[in-house]
């Protein structure tokens, strides 16, 4: 779906304008399909060496909001530290992450190349690209990861109670040792663009973290699930480690780590999936397909 025509409220159109080099102005104001968190503009930019275009995102529900001087600030560190790797992520132009100057806390940035694909699995070219996000050794560390789920806050989407039962008591536990490594924390088919099948820009380094890899492989196994299916997403963690990955040599651990995941989208799966409608893929059942991954996880 292409986006749509809009404009900049006042405060934070005077905001962008102070952030832009003289004689550089925008021209046009799109916003951008494909994510629940944030809102996402295209800025289309004029300036004298010719046009380019940035990215505004800004945090506008209550619930971000609120958190946004710690999303946005985090998330403008780790653009700064990712400019001096081989990350193809965005440039940190400007950042307001509590909504000091603009209307909303936002934070603007360069646009990358490239388009959210999630028609095909592109699973051994998206885990060759997180061996190397957790290769990179900060010389300070992000926080620790925080869990998205607790065995009290899951809400199964209904069918086998059994199951989910099975699988609540998995997570009942405390976390498995593990060995840290910079975790994007929330890498998945949506938040990687592609030109011609190769990887040009990874977005959304708001939950950036210190933990386990096998969280990560967990993250972007689930929304793999969802989108391709349950086999697709057990293959992923395979793919992880023919590129090069480490994950927990225990089992009982790696399930774990996939289970807290996984859980983590009951009941939250529909709303997850719904960008991903806007984007297309209107043919999934998010809590069939949830389901049949943690049946497949347990098996």
């Amino acid at each position: 779906m292409p986006p749509t025509t809009a404009d900049l409220e006042p405060r934070t159109q005077a905001w962008v304008d102070d952030a832009l080099p003289p004689g550089h102005a925008v021209t046009r104001v799109s916003t951008l399909r494909g994510g629940w968190t944030s809102r996402i503009c295209r800025l289309d930019v004029e300036g004298p060496d010719g046009p380019y275009a940035l990215v505004l995102r800004s945090f506008q529900t209550p619930f971000f909001v609120r958190h946004a001087p710690n999303l946005l600030a985090r998330e403008a560190d780790i653009l700064r530290l990712l400019a001096d790797t081989d990350v193809p992520a965005a440039r940190l132009v400007a950042v307001d992450p509590a909504g000091d100057h603009c209307d909303h806390p936002s934070l603007l940035m360069t646009l990358l190349k490239g388009r959210v694909d999630l028609t095909e699995d592109h699973s051994p070219e998206l885990a060759r690209r997180l061996v190397r996000i957790h290769a990179i050794t900060p010389t300070t560390r992000p926080r620790t990861y925080q869990p998205w789920t607790d065995p009290d806050r899951v809400r199964p989407p209904g069918g086998d109670d059994a199951l989910w039962r099975r699988a609540i008591s998995e997570i009942r536990r405390d976390p498995p040792p593990y060995e840290g490594a910079f975790l994007h924390r929330d890498f998945h088919p949506g938040n990687v663009l592609f030109t011609g099948g190769t990887i040009t820009g990874v977005v959304d380094w708001v939950e950036t973290s210190w933990g386990p890899t096998d969280l990560d492989v967990a993250h972007c196994a689930t929304a793999t699930a969802l989108l391709h299916g349950a086999e697709a997403g057990m293959r992923f963690a395979d793919h992880y480690r023919d590129t090069g990955g480490t994950l927990d040599a225990d089992p009982a651990a790696h399930r774990y780590w996939r289970l807290l995941d996984a859980l983590a989208f009951a009941p939250a799966a529909e709303k997850v999936v719904g960008p991903w409608r806007e984007l297309g893929r209107t043919d999934i059942d998010a809590a069939a397909r949830l389901t049949s991954y943690v049946e497949a996880l347990l098996s």
